[in-house]
């Protein structure tokens, strides 16, 4: 598994096609109802938190290397780049 936002796009495009598929039985495609309503939730959390990691590097861009300091280690964040 890889962990970078495009393949978070790929997966989530994968599994709309799964739901498209016409032959899928009533139970399969409640199924693949369940899982992609997983995949969704997990996938927002990502998104959440790659936007809290670009808002962290927009401050430190904004406002210099010094308020790297002020974030919170949790955020992986370094002076001047983001993680």
């Amino acid at each position: 598994m890889k962990n970078r936002l495009t393949d978070l796009n790929d997966m989530l495009f994968a599994q709309l096609e799964r739901i498209s598929d016409e032959d899928l039985s009533a139970e399969q495609l409640t199924q693949e109802i369940q899982r992609a309503t997983a995949v969704v939730q997990i996938a927002d959390r990502i998104v959440d938190t790659a936007t809290l990691q670009l808002q962290g590097a927009r401050l430190i861009a904004e406002h210099g290397a010094t308020m790297a300091k002020q974030l919170p280690s949790v955020m992986a964040i370094t002076s001047g780049a983001a993680a």
